[in-house]
């Protein structure tokens, strides 16, 4: 790839953005790869903090309320506002792990028919030992490029691409439809399953690498997964060929054999009641439609996509 081949915009969505967020910001400034702008669409401009923009002169700046978010409506928005040759969706808590963040995702484009790229996410200081063991099954350091063949053996995994952080042609984004306008989660595998239908492949970047990862409890597993049962079964088209269950089940016994043979048999309790919560909010998530509005609100982790 010839040097500084491709004009980039980074593209975050934010809410109450806080210290990790001027983190991003300072490790986006120190890339190695020239970034034109930093596009931020902030929801709620009273948990804003103006300091963001005198770190940061290259940020643009646009704020919604929260009526106005949605996971695939906003960053398609944010798309559509940027003419550069490629675009890298981030989220607030992505922190760039080295100077080369950008550089490394970006060059996978050079290889034939990629589209799209997605960095390897690894765990933050205090990461607990299961979530640790998760990132690195779902984001090993081996690098890979997915295409229509690899259906047959990866199945929904050849989808998978995490808007945490991605990049994207922007001309192949456009002639493809880019995001879904309203999704309550998982625009990026939606839109990265029309790039591998159309003959395009998708790089895992497992050199580029952001920090990023999460303790969650069991409710916010929950609720987490009840959203991601919502989007499968919004889109069958996409998810109804391939279920993600075996996968699911896979992990799990691969964490058990995992905290076993770190000889932490304990943690084998968290585990079940952290894959149980997955799997019940997964289950009513898919079947949303025949409950009532009121569990519904109970159950979603993003309540406002419901109004």
């Amino acid at each position: 790839m010839n040097e500084n081949k491709y004009i980039v915009d980074v593209l975050i969505p934010t809410y109450k953005p806080g210290s990790e967020f001027q983190k991003l910001l300072l490790g986006i400034m120190s890339q190695n790869y020239p970034i034109r702008n930093i596009l931020v669409v902030n929801t709620e401009k009273k948990y804003w903090n103006p300091v963001f923009e005198q770190i940061c002169p290259t940020l643009l700046v646009e704020h919604i309320s929260m009526d106005e978010f949605n996971h695939g409506g906003t960053r398609g928005a944010m798309a559509a506002s940027s003419d550069a040759d490629i675009l890298v969706f981030m989220t607030q808590d992505a922190i760039p792990a080295d100077n080369c963040t950008i550089e490394r995702m970006v060059s996978t484009f050079a290889l034939n028919r990629v589209r799209a790229a997605y960095a390897r996410q690894l765990p933050a200081p205090g990461c607990r030992l299961i979530e640790r063991y998760t990132r690195n099954y779902n984001y090993p350091p081996s690098a890979d490029i997915k295409d229509k063949d690899d259906l047959p053996t990866l199945g929904i995994k050849t989808f998978f691409c995490s808007n945490v952080c991605a990049a994207y042609d922007r001309r192949t984004y456009e002639k493809l439809g880019g995001f879904p306008a309203h999704t309550i989660f998982g625009e990026d595998m939606i839109y990265a399953s029309k790039l591998v239908q159309q003959g395009y492949a998708i790089a895992y970047a497992a050199e580029s690498m952001v920090i990023h990862s999460h303790n969650y409890n069991c409710r916010q597993q929950f609720r987490r997964n009840f959203d991601i049962g919502v989007t499968h079964a919004q889109f069958p088209e996409v998810f109804g060929k391939y279920p993600s269950e075996g996968e699911g089940i896979q992990m799990v016994k691969k964490t058990a054999a995992y905290v076993c043979t770190k000889r932490k048999p304990w943690l084998l309790v968290p585990l079940f009641f952290q894959s149980a919560s997955k799997y019940i909010g997964y289950f009513l998530g898919k079947h949303y439609q025949i409950l009532p509005n009121y569990l519904v609100q109970i159950c979603t982790m993003n309540k406002n996509y419901w109004k």
